[in-house]
């Protein structure tokens, strides 16, 4: 029988959290999940721990890849649901997220990515009691770095994953944002809710977390800024940037929803 919906974890030496991201995955009360984990060589015991749970994991990929994006277009090429999902290894969802995701999608015929809210975890689990929701996705506010997209808490369709042309190998710093453009370029209708999806594990070792990250993002986003130029996306003046950085920054309807997501 064809799964109700298809997630994919990528795995690399994120072992003191992979297991508590699998079970989060392997406990969901969600009917006809399939799920697929890529692990790219881990050395830190990270492959014994997904070996501990293969009885339940739907499909097991270990090699080598050409970065997160290839291992990532790696397990989606295994997928069969409609719907699909991925989760970092150091990351998790919360209980329910993947039964809410099924019925929404079944309810909205309509949309094609489903961006939800996600809580900000520490390397201990602690939750910050501020949440974070996911702004309706727009080109010129995304290139401008003031539309948040929770990527724990993104779904999205088969179709229009397929129709975006899949992650982009060569990107190694924000594939994630970089297929949301290439499927807004490729017709997606988006809908944000204000439902808590996924944690969001921010840490030291983690990529947000790093020294280069701000740096390597800058770069990112003038690459991005050219690429939805050359697709005629009209872009914000650097005036219009600095004013609207401001509003977003100061937004109390903003911030409020960020205590009141559920």
């Amino acid at each position: 029988m064809q799964p109700a919906i298809s997630i994919v974890t990528i795995s690399y030496n994120k072992g003191p959290y992979l297991e508590e991201c699998l079970r989060s995955v392997l406990d969901q009360d969600c009917p006809g999940v399939q799920y697929i984990v890529v692990d790219a060589g881990s050395t830190d015991g990270s492959r014994e721990k997904i070996g501990r749970y293969r009885d339940r994991i739907d499909t097991v990929i270990e090699e080598r890849d050409d970065g997160p994006a290839d291992g990532l277009n790696k397990g989606f090429a295994a997928a069969r649901a409609d719907i699909y999902g991925y989760l970092n290894a150091d990351d998790r969802y919360v209980p329910g997220a993947l039964r809410y995701v099924v019925e929404y999608f079944e309810a909205h015929s309509q949309v094609d990515v489903l961006c939800g809210a996600i809580r900000i975890i520490d390397d201990e689990s602690r939750i910050s009691p501020r949440k974070r929701t996911s702004d309706r996705f727009n080109l010129a506010d995304y290139a401008a770095g003031i539309c948040t997209i929770g990527q724990q808490a993104t779904f999205f369709r088969r179709s229009i994953f397929e129709r975006a042309g899949r992650f982009n190998t060569a990107n190694r710093i924000a594939w994630d944002g970089e297929l949301l453009v290439d499927m807004a370029l490729a017709g997606a209708r988006f809908e944000a809710v204000r439902k808590v999806l996924g944690d969001f594990r921010v840490y030291g070792g983690s990529i947000t977390g790093s020294q280069t990250y701000r740096e390597r993002l800058a770069q990112y986003h003038g690459d991005l800024r050219r690429k939805l130029q050359h697709h005629r996306v009209r872009l914000h003046s650097a005036s219009e940037e600095k004013v609207k950085r401001v509003l977003y920054k100061l937004d109390p309807l903003r911030h409020l929803n960020y205590f009141l997501v559920s």
